[in-house]
């Protein structure tokens, strides 16, 4: 009776911690306005689900592409495509729960481990703030957690469907980013796990050598899967404009290494949160002599990773990290459960650990501006053009003007060419008849083409745009100013804002004013 109660316990427990990883998830999921790379990988998945033959389309930017066809059942489900996008992180996010739970119980085969390692992962701000973005970092943090799950059981079983499992796991990392390919570095670190003889060369290692090539040809064999798209070589051409050549560490070894390490530590100690990394240093401390072969695997997954970006990553930002930080959450609960309390001091100690979690986690749901997130995670996701506010109110405004006159062209001009304008009023829009969304650059300082020669037309245009864009007062060029949609505060005190303008009639007389200014200026410049 006593074991069947506990196993009710242990079930009730789990349920719980995936109810509230679930929660902290999906609630008020558009709370972050939509970020550019989101916009980007959204608007490839209507185009791919639209035209079949584009199946491969981002690796047109060198980007692997599982991530954008997981998007695409769920555009047939979810009105809202951000929502859509978005949910696939969110079921990413509850996959790496539970892997890391299961990875943390076959480590250590306790119970208490096992529910607090997943506890403390799904509460964690960095997870939390990821795994609610339609960005590919959450199912390659995913897919690591399972490649490691199924590693580690290779490496202490020697068994084939176990490696085949890694195998599948491994390449769905690969087609889904580069960095995919830790996970194959990371392999023969479970050979720390695994039961071998004294003896350097032995019939158990020669099998687990072999099942870890099995586990090497079936995700590679999964990731070649993508030379069916025609661009396939853009994936290693880009991947040079993100990383440092080799070479690097050898002519110039500390650069940008010695930023990066400082921003590491900034977005750990923010965003794991600093309770868990104090958590997980007692578990190294107190545990080592007794668990240092599972602890050197870990600390592999957390540490190689972290080194080879911060030492040759061009472009680093915290998302990057994402599928290093499981690691932490099993070494943090079995700091806490090693540690011997009494019941009261344990909870005591779990609330102090839970709770600058729960609260960074609550102003994420509510008042993101206020969460104490890193500066340029701050500044790309709420501040600057990279921060998508207001677009998603924009496509509201453009959708009732349809509705009011559906036979009666719109054309919304919009900032840039590629990003958050126009493919973030894209994604909205895209399918309504007699809407047309362009790109009209980056420096507006003139009612360009486009819109100048379709409201001369007779149709209804309208501008998009962010403050920061517009070289001239909207008022001075004619523009009517519908709406203003402010972005978070920067530091200094500026606030950047979306701009929604009506391409007037008055607009038009300005740029045909300008136009026969300009003309006569040539005419008379010809007759000197």
């Amino acid at each position: 009776m006593k074991i069947s109660n506990f196993k009710y316990q242990i079930l009730f427990c789990g349920i719980a911690i995936l109810g509230v990883a679930l929660f902290l998830r999906i609630y008020n999921l558009l709370s972050i306005p939509i970020f550019v790379d989101e916009a980007i990988y959204i608007r490839w998945s209507q185009v791919m689900r639209a035209v079949s033959a584009l199946r491969f389309l981002p690796l047109s930017d060198g980007k692997q592409p599982l991530f954008m066809w997981s998007v695409i059942p769920f555009l047939k489900i979810f009105e809202d495509p951000l929502i859509a996008g978005r949910m696939v992180s969110v079921l990413c996010g509850m996959g790496s729960v539970i892997g890391i739970s299961a990875l943390t119980h076959i480590l250590f085969k306790s119970w208490k481990t096992t529910l607090l390692a997943g506890f403390l992962y799904a509460i964690s701000p960095f997870a939390v703030f990821f795994e609610r973005m339609a960005l590919a970092d959450a199912m390659l943090s995913m897919f690591g957690v399972w490649s490691m799950v199924f590693a580690v059981l290779t490496a202490k079983y020697l068994r084939l469907d176990t490696a085949m499992l890694a195998g599948f796991a491994l390449g769905g990392a690969l087609l889904t980013k580069s960095p995919g390919v830790f996970f194959l570095i990371l392999l023969p670190a479970t050979i720390f796990l695994a039961n071998l003889p004294k003896r350097l060369v032995s019939l158990t290692f020669i099998k687990l050598a072999g099942l870890w090539i099995v586990v090497g040809v079936i995700s590679y064999g999964l990731y070649n899967i993508l030379r069916l798209g025609p661009e396939f070589h853009m994936i290693s051409l880009r991947n040079k404009d993100y990383i440092f050549p080799l070479s690097h560490a050898l002519t110039n070894p500390w650069d940008p290494l010695q930023f990066h390490v400082k921003e590491i530590i900034e977005w750990f100690w923010v965003l794991v949160p600093m309770t868990s990394l104090l958590a997980a240093a007692v578990a190294i401390i107190l545990g080592w002599k007794k668990h240092w072969r599972v602890f050197l695997p870990l600390l592999a997954w957390l540490l190689v990773p972290l080194i080879i970006q911060a030492e040759y990553a061009k472009v680093f930002t915290a998302r990057y990290l994402l599928f290093t930080i499981p690691p932490l959450f099993i070494l943090a609960a079995l700091g806490i459960t090693s540690v011997k309390l009494k019941t009261k001091t344990f909870w005591a100690v779990i609330a102090l650990v839970s709770l600058p979690s729960l609260y960074v986690d609550y102003l994420f749901l509510t008042t993101p501006q206020k969460a104490p997130l890193p500066r340029v995670e701050r500044s790309g996701y709420l501040e600057l053009w990279t921060s998508g506010t207001g677009i998603r109110e924009v496509a509201q405004f453009i959708k009732a003007e349809h509705e009011k006159d559906p036979n009666t062209q719109i054309v919304v001009g919009t900032e840039g060419y590629f990003g958050t304008l126009p493919d973030g009023l894209m994604i909205y829009v895209a399918d309504i008849p007699k809407v047309v969304v362009t790109g009209v650059g980056l420096s507006i300082s003139v009612v360009n083409d486009p819109l100048y020669e379709a409201k001369k037309a007779g149709n209804k245009v309208y501008l998009v745009a962010n403050t920061s864009r517009m070289e001239i007062e909207p008022e001075k060029l004619g523009y009517n100013i519908l709406a203003s949609y402010p972005k978070a505060e920067q530091p200094n005190g500026k606030v950047e804002s979306l701009l929604l303008l009506e391409v007037t009639e008055k607009s038009v007389q300005i740029r045909d004013d300008a136009k026969a200014k300009e003309e006569q200026e040539k005419q008379d410049v010809n007759k000197k």
